[in-house]
């Protein structure tokens, strides 16, 4: 993620996938590539073990609300609904202030 002002949004997915998994590699890709694209994204961290951690950081609550809604990320949340996960967790948190060694 490329350094920012405080506050802003960190949107903090969790997931357990399904055995079905046909596809979503391709889709979890172009997923964070049109993310990139939308106004207010600031980037995005993942890991993948027995439980799925994403988090994309956004500018404002405006700007994660517009991407929930964007055509192409619904296509895909209905396919993560129905096919690629047991269960998933969103948390959209404010980031206050943030620090790395």
């Amino acid at each position: 993620m490329t350094k920012t002002h405080q506050p802003y949004y960190a949107v903090i997915f969790t997931s357990k996938q399904s055995k079905n998994t046909i596809g979503y590699n391709d889709t979890a890709k172009a997923m964070e590539q049109l993310a990139k694209q939308q106004n207010g994204f600031l980037g995005m961290e993942s890991a993948r073990n027995d439980i799925g951690i994403t988090v994309s950081y956004w500018t404002s609550l405006k700007a994660i609300k517009q991407w929930k809604q964007h055509s192409e990320h619904l296509l895909a949340q209905q396919k993560g609904r129905t096919t690629w996960y047991d269960w998933y967790r969103v948390k959209i948190c404010k980031v206050e202030r943030e620090y790395e060694f």
